[in-house]
């Protein structure tokens, strides 16, 4: 089957499934009720299923390495120091009490400016290669983890609670003005980053190849990163922190399309990371009647298909 065949297959898949959990159980007397709560979750799936699908195929390619995901960097760590921080000092009610946007502008903000400083100071330095940055960033990661962690064990259980929160991602309280906030940003990195494709096959290369066929190897690296960490934030921000999404998408796409053409393998990421996370939200919803949380199922799915992947590269 073509790459293109597969590509309309999961379309037409993730436009069943959205319809399947836009429409059922509608009907004229609740429509006005279900349906704008219903279209404001498929617009945050949409956007998280970009944000990760983009970030982890183009982060893959950039470090040349298939189990590595942008996580590695640090920043959901970072997103939960931000709000740990907040309660620790502040209050639960300070964090209940932010508008949407304060929240939203700080833990944004606080993730896009650790990230231009450990790319610029680390990455730019002569000498300084790209794994020197990962290793960097997991240690930064976990330094930020243990502190958090430090935090919420002297925390008040009922403020506990109020943070815990934060610590998983929800589709079912949607801010709709930082949704439409978070699609014009995801709009401009499109339109900024289409042109990459064709960069980023020649990038798969290896670093050596693609300066001799003329990339800008410093430059294109650091855009994308940055661009990696807009969007990992702006996903992290809106609905809260997935860690193994990414890998469980970039590695099925990679099975499914055998292209190394970035067009198709990032549209195919995005697209089964679309159809995992309505799936995953219907069974949140209808099955597991809100007792547990979408990011629990696709942690607990990706974490097994990652032991499976480092169980398979340690074969080779």
């Amino acid at each position: 089957m073509s790459d293109k065949k597969k590509i309309f297959i999961l379309t037409i898949l993730c436009l069943l499934s959205c319809s399947l959990f836009l429409f059922l159980g509608v009907n004229k007397n609740n429509i006005g009720y279900f349906l704008p709560r219903r279209t404001t979750k498929i617009l945050a799936i949409i956007i998280s299923g970009y944000c990760i699908g983009y970030s982890t195929v183009s982060f893959q390619t950039i470090t040349n390495n298939r189990i590595l995901t942008p996580s590695v960097i640090g920043l959901d760590s970072l997103y939960m120091f931000v709000q740990t921080v907040i309660v620790f000092f502040f209050g639960s009610r300070t964090l209940s009490m932010m508008s949407g946007y304060t929240n939203y502008f700080i833990s944004i903000g606080f993730m896009i400016f650790f990230s231009l400083i450990l790319f610029v100071v680390l990455f730019l330095k002569e000498n300084r290669n790209l794994y020197f940055l990962i290793l960097a960033g997991m240690i930064i990661g976990n330094f930020f983890g243990g502190l958090s962690t430090f935090m919420q064990v002297i925390l008040d259980p009922n403020e506990f609670l109020i943070l815990q929160g934060k610590m998983f991602a929800s589709f079912s309280n949607i801010n709709e003005e930082l949704l439409f906030i978070s699609i014009a940003i995801i709009v401009i990195l499109f339109i900024m980053t289409i042109q990459d494709y064709n960069k980023l096959d020649v990038l798969s290369l290896g670093k050596e190849h693609s300066i001799n066929l003329g990339i800008n190897y410093n430059y294109f690296v650091l855009k994308n990163l940055i661009v990696i960490s807009i969007l990992v934030a702006v996903s992290t921000a809106l609905t809260g922190p997935i860690t193994f999404l990414g890998i469980l998408v970039a590695s099925i796409s990679r099975e499914l399309m055998k292209t190394y053409k970035h067009t198709y393998r990032i549209l195919c990421s995005v697209l089964i990371g679309i159809f995992a996370l309505v799936f995953g939200q219907f069974l949140v919803e209808k099955v597991f009647t809100f007792n547990t949380t979408i990011s629990t199922i696709i942690n607990l799915v990706g974490g097994i298909y990652f032991i499976y992947l480092i169980l398979k590269e340690a074969k080779r």
